[in-house]
């Protein structure tokens, strides 16, 4: 405990004291003024309840002058006199408010100053210059929070944070593990088992940066506003960079059929990946894509494409989540729609620097002719193929539906709407 925490303890147990005291006293009127009328059980009782009232008065007292003496023993040590008043330890939430208020702070200084506060929190380049201010962990935590309500697909990769911008792990591929030999003969050699695939994966954390341009009356406005201007920007920006990098690693996967009718569906279903991948696999497609797998009907008229029984928001193939991206992020190629599937979170690994900087200035770039700020943001990470059989990517243009009556795809008369 520090100084102030054992200044509350010794308050508290001396509390505790008056309260006990309080509490016998009390007693002991009781007992002098019905003591003649009770019975021996009930005298009986009395008498042990005054006895514990006074054992917990003296414990209590004890208590209290050992925290006493512990506190004035802390004082010595430190060298505090009796003159000097005990401060008042801050909450959580002063803290984080006193954090917010210093970035905002700081932000203004830069921008008036050109230069970041000595005891301002920062980065630095790999060539040792400054790179700007880092963001406090609630702000950290807040951007966080709203880069989930956007079409993240972060929740659908591993995600390890890391600590320094290079390194390398060792895996075992999901996909390439293999049952134990079933012996039926009791007196049967157990044979050896099948050598792990292990691979190593190599990550070096590349840095993502951007320019932002803020009216200086927004610079000058309340803390709440820049923040709130601060976190949505961020979050937007971040998704979109994210959402990039994974996809270009998702654009690696090695197998890439075509499909042409709704069998192939359920054949990209079943029969590409290993089987204790597809419990946890899901879809990603774009959203034109997605449009025409949702007019897919099979033999009975159903749709391919089914909502989930308990939030009819969520989208499912065979009980499959399915994740819909923008085209202008997952675009069509040449004239065909993606769809990739499989356990993502085995297959891509994003390892997270967690070092977002900001800096500005209200000089350079164009700002000063516009009394304008530019804040400049970078965020840290990188994202690997960790396992390439853990999903398969396909493709499409028209699906044909099932004709109704037959569950043969090769006799078909509807298609899909592109």
């Amino acid at each position: 405990m520090d100084i102030n925490q054992l200044h509350d303890d010794w308050v508290a147990k001396g509390n505790r004291v008056t309260d006990l005291l309080e509490k016998k006293i009390a007693l002991n009127e009781k007992y002098n003024a019905t003591f003649e009328n009770l019975n021996d059980e009930e005298k009986e009782n009395f008498k042990n309840e005054m006895k514990k009232a006074s054992q917990d008065y003296k414990d209590a007292i004890a208590a209290r002058d050992f925290a006493k003496e512990t506190f004035e023993d802390a004082q010595a040590t430190e060298k505090v006199t009796n003159k000097k008043p005990i401060q008042k330890v801050k909450s959580k939430e002063e803290k984080i408010k006193d954090e917010n208020h210093k970035l905002v702070s700081n932000i203004r200084n830069m921008v008036t100053t050109g230069k970041i506060p000595k005891d301002a929190e920062t980065t630095t380049d790999p060539d040792g210059s400054n790179a700007g201010l880092t963001i406090p962990e609630d702000v950290q935590t807040k951007i966080n929070k709203f880069i989930r309500q956007f079409a993240s697909l972060e929740n659908l990769v591993s995600v390890e944070n890391v600590s320094i911008p290079s390194g390398s792990r060792i895996y075992e591929k999901l996909s390439e593990i293999k049952p134990l030999a079933n012996l039926d003969n009791e007196a049967g050699k157990i044979p050896d088992n099948d050598d792990p695939s292990l691979v190593k994966i190599i990550y070096n954390i590349h840095r993502y940066a951007g320019i932002s341009t803020a009216t200086n009356t927004l610079i000058a406005d309340s803390d709440e506003n820049i923040l709130s201007w601060l976190i949505d920007w961020v979050s937007r920006k971040d998704v979109i960079t994210r959402n990039k990098a994974i996809l270009d690693v998702m654009g690696k996967a090695p197998a890439k059929p075509t499909i042409t009718n709704f069998d192939d569906i359920k054949d990209l279903e079943n029969n590409t990946l290993d089987p204790l991948i597809i419990a946890t696999s899901s879809y990603v497609t774009n959203q034109s894509g997605f449009n025409v797998l949702s007019k897919m009907k099979d033999a009975d008229g159903r749709y391919l494409i089914q909502p989930n029984v308990t939030n009819p928001e969520i989208k499912e193939i065979g009980g499959h989540l399915v994740t819909v991206i923008s085209d202008r992020f997952l675009p069509n190629i040449n004239g065909s729609h993606p769809l990739y599937f499989g356990d993502l979170k085995q297959a891509i690994k994003l390892y997270n620097r967690q070092e977002m900087s900001v800096m500005s200035t209200n000089v350079g770039g164009g700002a000063f002719e516009t009394d304008t700020t530019k804040i400049r943001f970078i965020d840290r990470f990188d994202v690997e193929l960790i396992d390439d059989g853990a999903f398969a990517a396909a493709s499409f243009k028209d699906i044909n539906d099932v004709k109704p009556g037959t569950a043969n795809t090769d006799n078909t008369t509807t298609k899909a709407a592109k």
